[in-house]
């Protein structure tokens, strides 16, 4: 919803992410502790922390935060599991989503990884812009490999490459699944892809056939990172992912009647 100028209403939001947790998702990304001023969307994210029904449900929350601030305020949250971070490889992304520079945002990975650890929380680093970049920053699959290096240093469980802006292509996933799970094996690695009608495929078959058992969707694709330029790419389809599953026969667990029944909340929810 971050990347949506049209607020969306506390109340529809909570009945939403209501119908999510019925579905049987391993884990539902359910809002964001920014500043408000630079996401307004996600102001009332500590109100729809208190209101939605949780604890009738197996599956875990996540949120995302953009600083020390916003992880302790995540923190205070029991319903919260995940707090995840976004620590992007090129420096132009990293100063437009967290308005820091990489060491900062080292540092600040850092933070709250001891925070995290203080408060009994698990901590995801998504790797943004891991598959390149519009800004003409320096990218190579070294550079990735390098800034993974970096913040395994501080033990973390959980990375997720993120293809911010839709441009990873299938030979690059599969080196970053295939080597980079041999190198980091400590390390479980998630896939965050963005990504076109027509591309969303060949991205998830290239990571799942190398490894990749951790991936990240939305519903009919809504949505993209706001921070990341003026045309948003959308968000991997949730549906896709089940249907390839499907076709991999992987037993995913979810209740497809109230998936249909998210997906038809979806539909009214989020504005045309």
């Amino acid at each position: 919803m971050q990347g949506i100028k049209v607020f969306i209403p506390t109340e529809s939001k909570i009945e939403y992410l209501n119908s999510l947790l019925k579905v049987g998702f391993d884990t539902i990304d359910a809002g964001s502790f920014v500043s408000p001023r630079y996401v307004p969307q996600m102001v009332d994210t500590p109100e729809v922390m208190e209101k939605i029904e949780w604890k009738d449900s197996a599956t875990k929350l996540s949120v995302i935060v953009a600083n020390v601030r916003g992880a302790i305020e995540a923190s205070r949250f029991p319903q919260i599991t995940y707090l995840g971070y976004p620590f992007s490889i090129s420096e132009t992304f990293q100063l437009r989503n967290t308005n820091s520079d990489m060491q900062k945002a080292l540092n600040t990975v850092r933070s709250i990884r001891d925070l995290s650890e203080r408060k009994g929380k698990e901590f995801v680093v998504y790797l943004s812009m891991a598959f390149g970049n519009p800004y003409g920053d320096p990218w190579s699959l070294e550079i990735a490999e390098k800034w993974v290096g970096e913040i395994d240093k501080f033990n973390l469980k959980y990375i997720s490459f993120s293809d911010t802006i839709g441009v990873a292509k299938p030979d690059v996933i599969e080196y970053f699944f295939r080597h980079l799970t041999k190198v980091f094996s400590h390390i479980e690695f998630g896939a965050h892809f963005h990504t076109t009608s027509d591309t969303w495929r060949e991205k998830v078959e290239a990571a799942y056939q190398n490894g990749c058992k951790r991936f990240d969707g939305a519903i009919k694709g809504y949505g993209g990172c706001p921070m990341a330029k003026d045309d948003l790419t959308g968000n991997m389809p949730t549906e896709n992912l089940v249907a390839y599953f499907d076709e991999m026969k992987e037993e995913i667990g979810l209740n497809r009647t109230h998936l249909q029944e998210a997906m038809k909340i979806a539909a009214i929810v989020f504005p045309p």
